[in-house]
């Protein structure tokens, strides 16, 4: 422990449960920045795909905004490796699978996958718990998907 830690604590923002919603946010956001880059196109496609789906329904474009914001917040003051812990602890099987699909939509649909984003989907489905099996159905699915 540091000075710091002494006097003004450990706690910090993601020691509290992030909702499903944010959880799967938080999946989706770090997939789609693992080259170590998001673009405004990519963050405003990424607002539309999580739009569409039943989980965003009530969050109009102004709670989709606080939402990014917030996960950026946590993101600068925990770390990386905190905020996507807390999103994995709260995510339950099921929106596991579709995190990890959605992510690798979104990974495949930019035409070039760099290597990082290769060895973060690989990471990803292993942290998220999900058999080889299904990872690469989802892989391929995607694949087939963005050919075109």
């Amino acid at each position: 422990m540091d000075l710091f830690d002494a006097v003004l604590g450990t706690e910090n923002q993601t020691q509290t449960a992030l909702n499903p919603a944010e959880a799967f946010a938080v999946i989706i956001l770090v997939a789609t920045a693992s080259d170590g880059y998001l673009s405004v196109e990519q963050a405003n496609y990424l607002t539309f795909v999580l739009s569409r789906m039943k989980l965003f329904k009530s969050y109009p474009h102004e709670m989709m905004n606080k939402l990014f914001e917030k996960i950026l917040g946590i993101l600068q003051g925990d770390g990386f490796n905190s905020l996507f812990n807390a999103a994995k602890d709260s995510l339950s099987q099921d929106l596991r699978e579709s995190a990890f699909a959605v992510a690798t939509d979104l990974v495949l649909a930019e035409g070039i996958v760099a290597e990082e984003e290769k060895n973060f989907l690989n990471d990803l489905y292993q942290a998220l718990g999900l058999s080889s099996e299904i990872a690469i159905q989802i892989v391929q699915v995607s694949v087939i998907k963005n050919r075109g």
